[in-house]
């Protein structure tokens, strides 16, 4: 898994930029998809040009396999 490092409560969180707020959007809006497919539900910090990922199994409050499979799919998102 790539850069994913916790965050003062112990969720895997990343930062992703792009160049406007279009792009952060559908960004967004993707991974928003793909999180309901999976009923996977991350914290998303949406800003221009800025979009904040927070992952968490909040059933076990703890980061769980369903967390990095998540955090990779999205960076595949991110990466097309």
């Amino acid at each position: 898994m790539t850069d994913w490092p916790k965050d003062d409560q112990g969720r895997l969180s990343k930062e992703f930029n792009f160049k406007n707020y279009r792009q952060s959007f559908a960004f967004t809006s993707q991974v928003a998809m793909l999180s309901e497919k999976k009923n996977h539900h991350p914290t998303i910090i949406l800003d221009y040009g800025k979009v904040v990922i927070k992952l968490i199994s909040h059933d076990v409050n703890s980061v769980t396999e369903r967390d990095i499979d998540l955090a990779n799919q999205i960076d595949k998102i991110y990466n097309q």
